[in-house]
């Protein structure tokens, strides 16, 4: 019985992630988890898995809880909280699943107290990948892609050596707006981007998907969990999202792994590896109905995120942190619908144009040029 412990237990991959272990109830126990201000959820999960501790976002509700649920789990709340869901000495694994980089701390004590981390939480290898994978390395931790490009890509790696990856390809749906040019974007809404082709996500990806941001952290992802340099990393577009990702070998093999649009299988590959379970499903792959699939080359002036990846990517340094916070902070304010689609592409480029970056930046420099980045793109759009 492989036990587990899971932030994020309310969002989109937290949910999937709870399906999981309701499918395998022989195989996985939930020890400890942690959601935001969704005490509802937080109510459902604790009757239903019976965890020993939940962490919510605020004291208040940490304090509603613990009077409801007095002597029978343990309630915490904030940065602390997280940190003990992370750390809870019962779980073997962790699943980051958490939105945004409030997931790298917890992260980095989990890899201190020797946890496997399944990470969904793309933001902890954008703003400190470095650190992240030094630890991991120093601890003897495994980090298990959730993601199902990186899961692809490391299912596709499996009894192969490094040495021979000529290149990785991270495939990309191309979002909701995909078949719209630059100037039909101009008046597209917040309903018309949360409406995406493929996938069922939560608002702030599904934003990424559209805007491509979420490809180009996934690159820089890819770099740190596969230890290559962006010129061996490349995204190509893949309309159907069937093939997940592919890797080139230097003798011109390439292996790629396909499936359905379903994240609960390579959420499911990180719990059970290196062992795969099975998946129950009445949406299998089926070729013979697909008939045929579609690729394209990726457009850098169409999406000009994607650019933005590479281009922090290669500067390194705080740089990939300033990417990441300034999108987190221009995708909030579209949904707020108080800037425009296309302007979280200017929010972005001025944050990294007057950006000085920081190089092999340590965790109290990566945290405060990500408060700083947010500080400032609030003050602008104050009011």
């Amino acid at each position: 019985m492989k036990k587990i412990s899971l932030m994020g237990a309310s969002g989109s991959i937290g949910v999937q992630t709870l399906n999981v272990l309701r499918a395998h109830r022989d195989s996985f126990t939930l020890v400890a988890f942690s959601v935001g201000k969704n005490i509802d959820q937080a109510r459902k999960i604790i009757e239903e898995f019976s965890p020993s501790l939940v962490s919510v976002q605020n004291r208040e509700d940490a304090e509603v809880l613990a009077g409801e649920y007095i002597g029978k789990i343990q309630v915490l709340s904030g940065k602390e909280g997280l940190i003990e869901t992370a750390v809870h000495p019962e779980a073997e694994l962790l699943v980051n699943a958490v939105l945004g980089s409030v997931g790298l701390e917890p992260t980095l004590e989990a890899i201190k107290a020797k946890k496997t981390i399944a990470i969904a939480n793309k933001e902890t290898l954008v703003t400190a990948g470095h650190l992240v994978m030094q630890q991991a390395a120093e601890h003897g931790v495994t980090i298990l892609p959730v993601d199902s490009e990186h899961s692809a890509i490391f299912q596709a790696l499996q009894g192969e050596q490094h040495k021979n990856i000529e290149r990785l390809v991270i495939t990309a749906s191309g979002g909701s707006f995909r078949d719209l040019t630059r100037s039909e974007l101009e008046n597209v809404t917040v309903k018309d981007a949360l409406n995406h082709p493929n996938w069922s996500m939560g608002a702030k990806i599904t934003i990424d998907s559209a805007s491509m941001m979420n490809k180009g952290l996934e690159v820089i992802e890819a770099k740190w969990l596969f230890d290559l340099p962006y010129d061996k990393i490349d995204v190509l577009l893949h309309r159907e999202s069937i093939i997940h990702s592919m890797v080139e070998f230097h003798d011109s093999s390439v292996i790629a792994q396909l499936g359905t649009p379903d994240m609960r299988v390579p959420i499911q590959y990180a719990l059970s590896y290196p062992d795969r379970f099975v998946h129950k499903s009445d949406h299998r792959l089926k070729l013979e109905e697909i008939g045929k699939l579609h690729f394209s080359e990726m457009d850098f002036n169409r999406f000009r995120c994607i650019d933005f990846a590479y281009q922090a990517g290669r500067t390194g340094g705080t740089m990939t942190t300033v990417l990441n916070a300034a999108n987190e902070a221009a995708v909030a304010l579209f949904l707020e619908e108080k800037i425009s689609f296309l302007d979280i592409e200017n929010v972005i480029e001025k944050a990294m144009t007057v950006h000085d970056p920081i190089q092999n930046p340590d965790l109290d420099s990566i945290i405060g040029t990500d408060q700083e980045t947010r500080s400032k793109i609030l003050a602008d759009f104050k009011g």
